[in-house]
């Protein structure tokens, strides 16, 4: 019985794309009413009323409204348009969820409006129009979820190759019921039910020198790349992608809170990575194992500056351990890193480069 339900689950697709409804247009309202009608286990989220309160009340934050005086605001808001037409309802078709959102520059709205004034009404229309590229899903889904949840772009471009295991669960947030998901597809979902309005692209191969140039580029040129891969050869071909367009590069190590930035946007002659990158034949990297890459890696990612227990634990690669160690605690401390460096850098706010410690066993003792 158990096989038979798993056999019909095998062609099930990995969407990750919000379906949105729009029920003041005649299409949209047929589309819809199918919707219901095909699907009885739907589940309907429908608090409108409530998004259109507190939308009356982030506007007149001078005055504690009354009751009748919200019904009264909200009404004049509406304008004569019913209620369940107002806004947009946004299905999401992996979990069966149909939620009713008012539109979307009164959702940018209401969901910044708790950023105000650390960042300005001027700066989230700025930060709305930034592309925002992530290679590596394991750091790079904190970093993602930092961004969306900031605000700090309207577009998202997410590339891993991996697909969930248990083993990852030690740092990625999510449920075990995603395991042998991508992590794309898991990233790009939790994005979309955090804000449908941002646009996500994701590459289900992760970064290759097949679509790098789609990546970069397709859609409008890359504003910022953040770069958290653990493979050598793209580490560099990306870089020297990333510098050939002037695009500004993001890396956090994942230890002792090291971030890394290279602002080639600023410095187009910059070498890549501070010039710690060794002469390597690129395709001689492909099939190397993780303890084949350490000698590689070391200078790059300076390792000879790395905790005392990231460097016992590089040191049994292949002996009691398969990969490097990451921790949840480092992981989210790096999303907040990145998310406030990339606000800072697509701002004008940060101009320089280098590579910057926020240790808390050092600040911390």
């Amino acid at each position: 019985m158990i096989q038979e339900y798993l056999r019909k689950q095998q062609d099930k697709s990995n969407d990750y794309k919000p379906v949105f409804y729009d029920l003041k247009r005649a299409q949209d309202l047929q589309s819809f009413e199918t919707l219901l009608e095909t699907h009885p286990h739907l589940r309907i989220n429908d608090h409108i009323d409530s998004q259109l309160k507190e939308l009356m009340k982030i506007r007149n934050p001078t005055k504690r409204l009354t009751a009748e005086e919200y019904e009264e605001k909200v009404q004049a808001h509406l304008g004569g348009v019913s209620p369940e037409k107002y806004g947009v309802w946004v299905y999401y078709p992996w979990n069966d969820q149909l939620v009713h959102l008012v539109n979307e520059a009164e959702f940018i709205e209401l969901r910044t409006s708790r950023n105000q004034h650390k960042i300005t009404a001027e700066e989230i229309a700025v930060l709305s129009k930034k592309k925002i590229g992530i290679v590596g899903l394991s750091v790079g889904q904190s970093i993602a979820l930092t961004l969306v949840m900031e605000r700090i772009c309207g577009e998202l471009r997410l590339a891993d190759f991996d697909r969930l295991e248990l083993t990852n669960m030690n740092r990625i947030r999510c449920g075990v019921h995603n395991i042998q998901l991508p992590k794309v597809v898991i990233a790009a979902r939790e994005i979309a039910e955090l804000d449908p309005f941002i646009k996500v692209s994701i590459y289900q191969d992760g970064m290759t020198e097949a679509n790098m140039d789609d990546f970069f580029t397709g859609g409008g040129v890359l504003d910022i790349f953040v770069e958290e891969c653990d493979g050598v050869d793209i580490k560099i071909l990306s870089r020297i992608k990333a510098k050939a367009l002037k695009i500004p590069v993001v890396m956090e190590m994942n230890d002792r809170g090291m971030i890394d930035i290279e602002r080639f946007d600023l410095e187009p002659d910059r070498p890549l990575m501070h010039g710690l990158i060794p002469e390597v034949n690129i395709d001689t990297l492909k099939g190397l194992t993780d303890a084949e890459k350490l000698p590689i890696f070391s200078p790059m990612l300076a390792l000879d500056k790395a905790s005392d227990r990231m460097k016992f634990s590089l040191g049994e690669i292949g002996k009691t351990i398969t990969t490097w160690p990451q921790l949840a605690s480092s992981v989210v401390l790096g999303g907040a890193l990145v998310a406030d460096t990339c606000r800072r850098i697509a701002l004008d706010q940060l101009k320089s480069s280098g590579r910057y410690y926020i240790d808390f066993e050092q600040l911390i003792v």
